[in-house]
C-alpha cells in the first residue's frame, strides 16, 4: 500500500514538473521530467494492476 502511494506522489510531481519545464522552455529538465513521469507512471499502473487496491477488513 505504501509503495503505491509513494509511486503515485512521484508521478504527480513529475507531471507538474514536466508542465513547468515546458512552460520555462527548459528542455533538459523536460526530458528528465517526462522520463520520470513515464517510468514511475508505469510502476504505479503495474503495481495497482498486479497488487490491486487494498481491501477493507
Amino acid at each position: 500500500m505504501g509503495l503505491v502511494i509513494i509511486f503515485a506522489l512521484v508521478t504527480l510531481l513529475a507531471g507538474y514538473s514536466s508542465f513547468t519545464a515546458l512552460k520555462n522552455k527548459n528542455f533538459l529538465g523536460l526530458f528528465f521530467a517526462v522520463a520520470t513521469l513515464l517510468v514511475f507512471g508505469w510502476f504505479t499502473f503495474m503495481t495497482i494492476l498486479k497488487s490491486g487496491y487494498p481491501t477493507g477488513t
